[in-house]
């Protein structure tokens, strides 16, 4: 049997134990990259043609390091999944530690939040993608100038239907 049959298998595992999504592998573009000193990714295409990038790594991540993770790999995320059975997980996080920091506020508004639900602890993350800016995926490579190098070239653009 091929190993990455197992890999897509426990993709979908995952993602159905820890996001409460029933998706289905169809293609993986990237398996395993190196996205930091700590953490890997894969991006995968489902049969529904929706693309998804899956970090995990071996340290604490936050909500903020999967958004430049997202941004340095050259994607535009649509969604940051929450775990499983907590919809408001960000919104929750970032409410608490607002508090903890403004115990007299009540009530924060969205714009109160926005750096604090950046605090929240992501780790694995599943990000929904919206495009591939430029048609190349870049993975983390410290002998590289910039620090990340092409590792695939993929058109993609997801298109809202109204």
């Amino acid at each position: 049997m091929n190993d990455s049959v197992y890999d897509d298998m426990a993709l979908e595992q995952i993602a159905k134990n820890k996001f409460g999504m029933s998706i289905d592998v169809d293609h993986v573009i990237v398996r395993g990259v190196p996205v930091s000193r700590v953490a890997n990714a894969t991006l995968f295409l489902t049969t529904k043609k929706q693309l998804y990038l899956y970090v995990s790594g071996s340290s604490k991540l936050l909500l903020s390091d999967i958004q430049k993770i997202v941004s340095r790999m050259n994607l535009s995320a649509e969604l940051y999944l929450p775990p499983k059975g907590q919809s408001s997980y960000f919104d929750d996080i970032g409410r608490t530690k607002f508090l903890s920091v403004f115990p007299g506020r009540t009530n924060p508004g969205p714009q109160d939040l926005q750096y604090y639900r950046t605090l929240a602890p992501y780790n694995p993350a599943l990000v929904q993608i919206a495009e591939v800016r430029g048609g190349e995926i870049k993975q983390f490579d410290t002998d590289a100038k910039t620090g990340w190098r092409v590792v695939a070239k993929f058109v993609y653009r997801r298109i809202k239907a109204i």
